[in-house]
């Protein structure tokens, strides 16, 4: 029973070792700016954090993050920022539930048959 103990106290200790991030040290980096306006960087970390991005001045931007969660889930976010606004792409984001189909036909007859304007004599 005692070894037991021992072993469970033992193994709790290494995952709290493990998780511990607060050391990870930085194992890559860039970072460009051309005298254009344009510029990219990069940086990756001892525990598996790596992000990147491009883009020009206050215009255009692309990149993605990549990094594993606290629950043990692979994140990986892409995204574009432009006149557009920021639009993030990632499996784990939430997506909106389908257009119900009564709509879409609705759509699609409002479509077909475009409201005329009614002129009104002065």
């Amino acid at each position: 029973m005692l070894k037991i103990a021992l072993l469970s106290i033992m193994a709790m200790a290494m995952v709290q070792a493990i998780s511990d991030e607060s050391q990870a040290v930085i194992v890559q980096y860039e970072n460009e700016i051309k005298s254009d306006g344009s510029y990219n960087w990069a940086y990756g970390t001892s525990n598996q954090i790596q992000a990147q991005e491009s883009g020009v001045g206050s215009a255009y931007a692309a990149g993605s993050v990549q990094y594993v969660a606290p629950d043990g889930q692979s994140i990986q976010l892409e995204y574009t920022a432009d006149e557009h606004g920021y639009q993030p792409r990632g499996a784990h984001l939430p997506t909106p539930p389908p257009i119900p189909d009564y709509i879409l036909r609705g759509l699609a007859y409002i479509e077909a048959h475009p409201f005329t304007r009614i002129q009104l004599k002065k």
